[in-house]
């Protein structure tokens, strides 16, 4: 026995629990930016009116809060599903993954980033003695522009997060231990995000793109939870990927 060879950890996760989990961390940051946008952030945030988004933020300091808290977590489970994703993928083309999972994390980045936006209200409606050289009225409007600047790089993370879906897409179709369905479904939703390309046309279709891209995530979520993966495909395309490198 080589004395310098490294034995097989036997503590490694195998593909199938790598797949279960991947549908624990995209069930929970769906789930959370459901939360956070459309039952607190939508109620809280009244679009065009400074003073109405100002009050219902101070009032409900606590809830909003919550909000910034939950949407910080749901990037951490999207940052843990994207390196999962890339890790189960990387058999089918090591490159693809690697430029999925480069996409999928730059949108987290550019989104996480633009949540200090979302926070920004709190410090300027905080009254802070730095901040009596402002009126209300400017002090309002500067926190429902720090809200559109975080829509605004919500925006652009999505289309990252398209080309990511794109190339998941992609390779869950050509991957044999995934059914090629979810590759569709993953490309189209994926299609549906590029449209913030051109957001006031994103927009309008919106419903139609978040619909889309809800399909695609929820039917992943519910195959990765309730049947996992091949794990046999999966390790044959592992070797066969390993057998080409020393080529």
């Amino acid at each position: 026995m080589n004395p310098l060879a490294t034995p097989a950890r036997s503590s490694d996760l195998s593909p199938n629990t790598k797949a279960r989990l991947a549908g624990v961390l995209l069930l929970i940051t769906m789930a959370g930016g459901a939360f956070a946008q459309g039952i607190i952030a939508s109620r809280l945030i009244v679009g065009g009116d400074a003073a109405a988004t100002a009050g219902n933020i101070t009032t409900h300091e606590a809830l909003y809060r919550l909000a910034f808290a939950v949407y910080l977590m749901e990037m951490a489970c999207q940052i843990a599903a994207t390196v999962l994703f890339y890790d189960l993928l990387k058999p089918v083309s090591k490159p693809g993954a690697s430029l999925m999972a480069a996409f999928g994390l730059a949108g987290c980045t550019i989104k996480t980033l633009g949540r200090v936006f979302f926070f920004a209200p709190l410090l300027v409606l905080g009254g802070g003695g730095y901040l009596r050289a402002f009126n209300v009225g400017q002090l309002q409007a500067a926190s429902l522009l720090a809200l559109r600047l975080n829509y605004t790089a919500e925006t652009i993370a999505m289309v990252f997060f398209g080309l990511g879906s794109l190339l998941k897409g992609y390779l869950v179709f050509r991957s044999t231990f995934l059914p090629q369905a979810l590759g569709v479904l993953s490309s189209a939703g994926g299609l549906g995000w590029m449209f913030y390309l051109y957001e006031p046309l994103a927009f309008r279709l919106q419903s139609y793109i978040v619909g889309a891209g809800f399909v695609g995530a929820l039917a992943t979520v519910l195959w990765l939870l309730v049947k996992g993966i091949d794990d046999q495909r999966w390790k044959e395309r592992a070797d066969a990927a390993a057998a080409s490198d020393w080529r």
